[in-house]
């Protein structure tokens, strides 16, 4: 016991003599694999700060030494502080793109600091230097359930299997992803829109939606209601988002309705692509036959940044006289998934696609409206994620389609609820 406790003393005062003397230099004099060890040691035994007052000072001579950047980037991961960690990853991988452990220990990071996007941009990355690499795979997958993807991580993981057949962690995944599931979810969203000075009386919308997951994509019935101009009307709605392949998916829609306040058919297709650096874009269209057929042309911009996605998608519809135009930006804050996040959007110009319903009871639409908007939303699960929930506020300045030159002032409330099952 006497000879332990010298032998611990000892080493203590060792490491306070290599700090000591540490803090007298200025840029690192000694032997850089010696010290890298003593930092290893130091950081397996909660003596954290000490070991990455080393790893720091050694870089100031050896500021390529990789292992030793990767194990400072690691300790800090351990500590919490994924930011520091993530730029010390980016300097490892930078210089050496093929350091495998890295591309693992830096998504990682991105998973514990709860940023999945972050960690499946780079995911991929690392996929390009090792494809089918069951480790990346793994993570790929769990990037995809942190981003409400399970259909997606399923697939990931049949892949793996198929790969290595006896992968027992991929297996183990496989099996508590299908018991914890949620294919099914039914949903009721509510609206009203309310004129600034009570011009004209309330208007009330409101949808009630089918979702079913698939693995070949999600599909999802609606029946959509509007109370507006004293007048009851309903519309039969079916959205499909198929995958085509991985980064490749789209959305077909078609909707009918009898009603005077609803387009007698609506149409739409859009092909969503995923591309380097967090970035997506998309092309499609939309058709809505009113009293005639209009075609609206649209497609975005969007880009996921650590937990933040930013979109900017214009419409453009022509007419008899000329061109109609469009566009909304849109920011949304995620915090632990895609369920969950604050959002923002402004937009200037009438669009028909938004906007859905004709401007008077005559159904004469008029799609050269001067119009500007700014709303925000708030999305949120219960723990469980069996419950979700939004809530949103939309402000609308509007020009009247009978009066050019003299605006409305709307103001739009809106909530929703989904029911998630097996």
């Amino acid at each position: 016991m006497i000879l332990k406790g010298i032998k611990y003393n000892f080493s203590i005062l060792l490491t306070l003599f290599v700090c000591s003397v540490f803090s007298q230099q200025k840029v690192f004099q000694g032997n850089p694999d010696t010290a890298f060890e003593k930092a290893r040691e130091m950081a397996f035994n909660k003596q954290r700060k000490e070991a990455q007052d080393t790893l720091r000072f050694i870089l100031t001579k050896h500021p390529n030494y990789l292992d030793v950047r990767s194990f400072l980037a690691s300790t800090y991961s351990w500590d919490g502080n994924y930011k520091e960690a993530r730029k010390e990853f980016e300097y490892v991988l930078q210089k050496d793109p093929k350091r495998k452990n890295d591309w693992v220990a830096t998504i990682k990071n991105e998973l514990y600091a709860s940023l999945p996007y972050k960690a499946n941009d780079l995911v991929k990355k690392a996929l390009s230097y090792f494809p089918d690499d069951t480790d990346l795979l793994y993570l790929k997958a769990k990037s995809e359930e942190k981003l409400q993807n399970p259909e997606e991580a399923l697939i990931t993981l049949d892949k793996i299997i198929s790969i290595d057949a006896n992968n027992s962690d991929a297996i183990s995944y496989q099996e508590s992803l299908t018991n914890t599931l949620r294919f099914n979810s039914v949903g009721l969203s509510y609206s009203t829109v309310l004129y600034h000075k009570k011009e004209r009386d309330a208007s009330h919308y409101s949808t009630l939606n089918y979702t079913r997951q698939t693995k070949y994509g999600s599909i999802i019935a609606k029946i959509n209601y509007s109370r507006r101009f004293d007048t009851d009307n309903i519309q039969y709605e079916v959205d499909l988002y198929p995958r085509i392949t991985d980064g490749l998916y789209a959305y077909v829609s078609a909707g009918f309705s009898n009603s005077s306040l609803f387009p007698k058919v609506r149409y739409g297709a859009e092909l969503y692509k995923s591309l380097p650096l967090g970035l997506e874009v998309s092309l499609g269209f939309r058709g809505l036959k009113f009293s005639e057929t209009t075609t609206i042309y649209t497609g975005s911009i969007g880009w996921y940044t650590g937990n933040s996605y930013w979109s900017l998608r214009p419409y453009f519809t022509p007419n008899d006289n000329g061109t109609s135009k469009s566009v909304t930006l849109t920011y949304r804050r995620y915090y632990s998934d895609a369920d969950n996040y604050f959002g923002v959007a402004i937009g200037a110009g009438f669009s028909p696609e938004i906007d859905r319903f004709p401007v008077n009871t005559e159904q004469v639409v008029v799609f050269d409206l001067k119009t500007q908007k700014i709303s925000g939303e708030y999305a949120f699960t219960s723990s469980n994620k069996k419950h979700a929930w939004k809530t949103s506020v939309n402000i609308l300045r509007e020009e009247k389609s009978f009066d050019r030159g003299e605006y409305f002032l709307l103001y739009t409330l809106g909530v929703s609820y989904d029911l998630r099952f097996k």
